[in-house]
């Protein structure tokens, strides 16, 4: 399969790159991202052959159907990793909350959170090229709080690679830090900055396309890449857990093959919503994709009326931290899937330079056909973790996000898939504060009040935390990202 780019060609670029290249270089030309020349048609006839099926023989034959120019070996080592989770049988169960709503827990992995789906082979399968290519590889990664640690997590002591880790000082959980700077592999930097993740994500897109930049790293034999979802190598992964969860609802009997679903997704970078579009794009029987966003809405306005505006918008602090993003790097292979590579150059050239772009009413139309989009405040969240809960299922705010869309946008009477981006425990303080009231709580006092209310066992590699040291203190302004990451390789 070849890679095209989202924004047409530069003429310094090839107009076709290969899955190596696209995921190795993940810029395209002009600042756009790669994306698939045409995506395999699975159709109902992969469903049901794959209906008895484990989730590695699934993904398998999906990674199969893309044709990739991996060796089937490096991606059997790499699928082999979800043995490494709770249920290696089948590390993404579904559960059933309410009789129509059913929660696709993404945690199961190492750092438990969504991210291990995609960075857990991902790292196996990069690794693999820059050792056959006896080449050493820099990888950037900017966190909300989740990319962070997985990639961190998969690419420790990893022969030719080097990864440089960014995340806004104060705007992760505490233990979503703690998992992030008592990493002690030599092939690891983490650097806290000063900012939010916008501005995190903004350097490591002017790093990925600084040509002073890669020349200097060049001097010393390094080459760059990203572990951020603008790489499609993160993208492709994601796009499996939407086609095993509608096929657990067929094997758990709650629906009939071929019978379509709401898919409802926690938005922040819209990865994960960029998977599950590929999925009904590929012949998943989805009736719409629900975006949920929390107080950081700019997804919700675009979906809903046709416009990215980030004019006097700074980024909102707030109980999904993981999800307080205001460009959504994604977007723009949703554009070009829609638009064409012209008018995705347009609208991202008016997004940087007027900081807003509107769609044409016939856009948006094509826009809203596919997706329908909510917001959820933090209050709001809460009152859903109590609720359900209450019901018997705990939850974290980021997937109680989905239960305001569930309620505003699942308009017809079919089942709804919403995804859990994060286990319980990495969230506490604000799971605590819904179920008890209990009020200013440091992490740990609050994972062992909601163990006590739940009756749940606090995972081993989340309390062992708080025993180690923390050796990754670096906490710098954002100016000074490029020079710390030089003075680390």
């Amino acid at each position: 399969m070849k890679f095209i780019e989202t924004r047409g060609n530069d003429g310094t670029r090839p107009y076709n790159a290969t899955f190596s290249q696209a995921i190795l270089s993940p810029i395209a030309s002009f600042g756009g991202l790669y994306v698939p020349l045409k995506l395999p048609d699975l159709g109902q006839v992969f469903l049901e052959k794959h209906t008895g099926s484990s989730y590695k023989n699934m993904a398998m034959d999906m990674l199969c159907a893309f044709d990739i120019d991996i060796d089937k070996e490096v991606l059997y080592e790499a699928l082999d990793l979800y043995d490494n989770f709770d249920d290696k049988n089948n590390p993404v169960p579904v559960v059933k909350v309410f009789d129509d709503l059913y929660v696709s827990e993404l945690y199961h992995g190492p750092t438990r959170a969504f991210k291990d789906m995609a960075l857990q082979p991902f790292g196996v399968v990069l690794s693999s090229i820059a050792q056959k290519q006896k080449q050493n590889y820099l990888i950037l990664a900017a966190t909300s709080g989740d990319t962070g640690p997985a990639a961190l997590e998969t690419f420790k002591n990893r022969a030719n690679v080097q990864v440089a880790c960014l995340y806004p000082e104060g705007g992760t959980s505490d233990v979503q830090r703690l998992q992030m700077v008592t990493e002690d592999a030599p092939n690891l930097k983490v650097i806290g900055i000063k900012g939010d993740f916008d501005d995190a994500q903004n350097a490591l897109k002017k790093l990925l396309a600084s040509e002073s930049f890669k020349a200097k790293l060049k001097e010393e034999k390094i080459s760059l890449s990203a572990a951020n979802s603008v790489n499609f190598g993160r993208i492709i992964f994601q796009i499996i857990y939407h086609i095993h969860s509608y096929l657990e609802l067929v094997r758990m009997g709650e629906i009939r093959m071929g019978e379509k679903v709401y898919l409802n997704v926690p938005s922040g970078n819209f990865g994960n919503a960029l998977g599950a579009y590929y999925a009904m794009k590929m012949g998943l029987p989805v009736e719409k994709i629900i975006i949920s966003s929390n107080e950081n809405n700019v997804l919700t306005h675009l979906i809903n009326e046709g416009k990215y505006d980030l004019r006097h918008l700074s980024v909102v602090s707030t109980t999904s931290p993981a999800m307080d993003i205001l460009k959504s790097s994604n977007i723009e292979r949703i554009l070009f899937d829609m638009f064409g590579s012209k008018r995705t150059k347009e609208l991202m050239d008016e997004l940087e330079e007027k900081h807003v772009y509107t769609l044409s009413e016939d856009e948006l139309e094509r826009l809203r056909s596919v997706f329908s989009a909510d917001f959820c405040n933090g209050e709001e969240g809460k009152a859903y973790i109590k609720k359900a809960f209450e019901k018997g299922y705990l939850m974290d705010p980021h997937t109680a996000t989905c239960f305001k869309a569930y309620e505003s946008c699942a308009l017809k009477k079919i089942k709804t898939i919403a995804y859990s981006t994060a286990e319980w425990t990495k969230f506490s303080p604000v799971i605590a504060n819904a179920l008890s009231g209990e009020v200013d709580a440091h992490d740990i006092d609050a994972l062992k009040s909601i163990s006590s209310l739940a009756r749940v066992k606090i995972p081993e590699m989340i309390t062992a935390l708080f025993d180690k040291e923390a050796v990754q203190n670096t906490i710098i302004d954002k100016e000074k990202i490029e020079e710390e990451i030089l003075s680390f390789v």
